[in-house]
């Protein structure tokens, strides 16, 4: 073997090494990525539990958060427990976890609703994803609901959700006026609500 050869060798060798361990520290780096993502954060009370609000992750500190807008903006995201609490054990478990509204604003003149829960785990209350309910509506009750449906079955564990709203083409100056209701339903598992038929004309209750 010539000298170039084996300097072409010895460099081939040391590029094949250098990319191994560039390999290694992305999937080290991705790993951990994926760990932190899949971590479950828990809090002692549900107005400092994380909740998912449109695909971020909004962590309370006394039932307020406030985040920029964008790196640097003055503009702040600002989430805010609003109430109407029901208390109901949503996953079967024998605690009693909580379901309430948050509004989040997000610097220009729209104030969004959503509905989320906290699961009370023996580790801590744990966030739910929240449900859009609309922009500057007028919430009035939230209760549950675990009559009977039209099949003769038990309804569980779910969530009504009244407001009044504004009729389609009516401007967001109009007060709202329209009665809406939303039935909801959480799954535990991917935290996330899904809404529920609502009752029909003769369904028992």
């Amino acid at each position: 073997m010539n000298i170039r050869n084996f300097f072409v060798g010895r460099a081939i060798g040391f590029l094949v090494l250098l990319l191994i361990i560039l390999l290694v520290g992305v999937f080290y780096k991705f790993n951990n990525y994926i760990y932190q993502e899949e971590q479950v954060y828990t809090a002692t009370d549900y107005k400092n539990a994380e909740y998912v609000i449109d695909g971020q992750r909004i962590r309370l500190e006394n039932g307020v958060s406030e985040t920029e807008l964008a790196p640097g903006s003055a503009s702040k995201v600002t989430t805010r427990y609003f109430g109407n609490e029901v208390r109901h054990d949503l996953n079967d478990d024998g605690r009693e976890d909580v379901v309430f509204l948050l509004t989040q604003e997000t610097g220009g003149s729209g104030v969004f609703y959503y509905v989320v829960a906290a699961l009370n785990t023996v580790d801590g209350y744990v966030g739910s994803l929240g449900y859009l309910l609309g922009d500057r509506i007028a919430p009035q009750t939230t209760e549950i609901d675990e009559g009977k449906t039209a099949m003769g079955t038990n309804r569980q564990n779910v969530i009504v959700v009244n407001y009044a709203t504004r009729a389609p083409g009516e401007p967001f100056t109009t007060p709202p006026s329209v009665g809406k209701s939303v039935w909801l339903k959480l799954d535990p598992a991917s935290m996330q609500f899904g809404e529920v038929a609502q009752d029909f004309p003769g369904e028992s209750r």
